[in-house]
């Protein structure tokens, strides 16, 4: 019998005469969390559709646990033991737990009616075998996210998923919550032989949690291995992000000296429901200011009252006059531009294309009267296509087709036409691999030395102090202290002192 939970060999898939998988190999032992790795657009998703049965390969062969197997739909990929689990979480919040697991699968008596008793059985069950706790008639809406990650975990494990990929499954968590889905994972793999094929941008997490790992570039396999290395180390998160890019990326010195000037944005003790407790802070012209903190204590909270999307008490000013903004749209006319977190969600409209996407702020620039002059948008979209280097084949293709760093430069594309005066992003590359990462933080860049105020809000320790001047550190929805770059203040580790409740000597 083989060692192998699956064995993709020489795949082949092409769109529109471009090749996006060039005659890849792609292996996974069983009962191993493997990752699969590689920049946006290198062919990840692609190959995983292909396993899924979402996407029918040009050539290629597939064995699936020691057996030939032909995937024509997600149907049959399920049937053979494959589970899908994407970024977004599939729950229904309205819904209790046990409802969630059997949804589509109810179990009935006699007559039609739910046995909810038996579902509730199976659904401590199948908990137990995860060694977690969740009560099988609680809400949806009630849980962590992490505890709804796990709930999607059991419910692929409840349909007899012998195979799990798991496509960015982290993004949403805590460094807490996280911990916990890989517990659970890593109990899976040892105890039950399930094998994880484990999607992510993150390295760190790749390093620590992963057994092996597979890199793609451009279409083509480039390196594959195990984490731990024949010295007893773990393999570098430099020589993985290397391999992906073809080139040193972490390395890259990203924060630049530059002019900053008078105060272009003022708070004065904001509050967001129970979410933000009086939060006052300035932000001068050309400045990048960081907010942190853990998940949920209000940062990005703050940054959507800012721009209109959340009700707000307190006093807001620009260029030192005070502003009522209290929709987008006045948000917007005001000057001020907002990349949101949730992406897929929030930022792109899925149904225009990359060309709509990136006018639709600045429509009234490609406008005579009420007639849109589609000359006139097409040279705006592809003057930040060229600037942003965003990859698209053609720019009338749907948005959705392109890779979620290419996706993320698009929502930045359409604020920059729009020459705001401050700028906040929150999470501005959750999703991106490291080489988008370090173009998106060039142009951030050179937005401040442009004049523009930024605030940025992340989750990610690294990323503020790569590229800020100044940190504010958020605690239960209160700013609880302030780091700054010219004092060497900016460290993971005051960063998680202050983000716990602590103070600094």
């Amino acid at each position: 019998m083989s060692d192998f939970a699956l064995q993709m060999e020489h795949i082949v898939k092409s769109y529109d005469n471009v090749v996006v998988l060039n005659n890849v190999d792609f292996c996974v032992k069983e009962g191993e969390i493997h990752a699969l790795l590689g920049e946006n657009g290198a062919g990840k998703t692609t190959l995983m559709n292909i396993l899924g049965g979402v996407t029918p390969m040009d050539r290629g062969n597939i064995v699936l646990f020691g057996a030939p197997e032909k995937i024509a739909s997600p149907a049959e990929s399920q049937a053979k033991g494959v589970a899908f689990i994407h970024q977004e979480l599939n729950v229904v919040n309205d819904l209790m737990v046990y409802e969630n697991l059997f949804l589509n699968y109810e179990l009935r008596k006699k007559f039609g009616r739910l046995n909810v008793k038996e579902m509730c059985r199976q659904t401590e069950a199948i908990f137990d075998r995860m060694h977690v706790s969740i009560p099988p008639r609680a809400m949806m809406r009630d849980l962590e996210t992490s505890y709804k990650q796990i709930v999607e975990i059991a419910k692929s494990l409840m349909q007899n998923a012998r195979l799990i990929i798991m496509d960015e499954p982290t993004t949403s968590l805590s460094p807490n919550e996280i911990s916990n889905v890989f517990s659970i994972m890593r109990g899976l793999t040892r105890e039950q032989h399930v094998t994880v094929i484990f999607i992510s941008h993150k390295l760190s997490e790749v390093v620590e949690f992963c057994d092996s790992y597979t890199v793609l570039r451009n279409g083509e396999k480039v390196a594959s291995g195990s984490i731990l290395l024949e010295n007893g180390a773990k393999i570098e998160q430099s020589d993985i992000a290397r391999m992906m890019v073809g080139r040193d990326v972490m390395g890259v010195q990203v924060y630049e000296p530059h002019e900053i000037g008078d105060v272009v944005l003022e708070a004065n003790n904001v509050n967001v429901d129970s979410r933000v407790d009086g939060v006052c802070l300035t932000l001068r012209k050309g400045e990048i200011l960081g907010i942190t903190g853990l998940l949920g204590d209000g940062k990005s909270e703050f940054a959507r009252a800012i721009f209109g999307d959340l009700k707000k008490t307190g006093v807001v000013r620009l260029n030192g006059r005070p502003v009522n903004i209290r929709r987008p749209s006045q948000g917007k006319r005001k000057g001020i531009g907002y990349l949101p977190e949730n992406r897929k969600e929030n930022a792109i409209i899925k149904d225009l294309s990359v060309q709509q996407n990136i006018s639709i702020v600045t429509l009234d620039q490609c406008c005579v009267g009420p007639e849109l002059i589609h000359a006139r948008e097409r040279k705006l979209a592809e003057t930040y296509r060229d600037r942003l280097n965003i990859k698209v084949t053609n720019l009338a293709n749907k948005i959705t087709s392109l890779s979620g760093g290419n996706q993320q430069k698009v929502v930045l594309s359409k604020w920059l036409s729009a020459h705001p005066l401050v700028m906040m992003l929150s999470n501005p590359t959750q999703g991106v691999d490291v080489g988008a990462k370090n173009e998106i933080y060039e142009l951030i860049m050179d937005l401040a030395k442009h004049g523009v105020g930024i605030i940025i809000t992340s989750g990610e320790a690294q990323e503020v102090i790569r590229l800020c001047d100044r940190v504010l550190v958020m605690y239960h929805g209160k700013i609880c202290g302030e780091l700054k770059r010219e004092n060497n203040e900016l460290t993971e580790e005051n960063i998680m002192i202050l983000s716990t409740g602590g103070t600094l000597n």
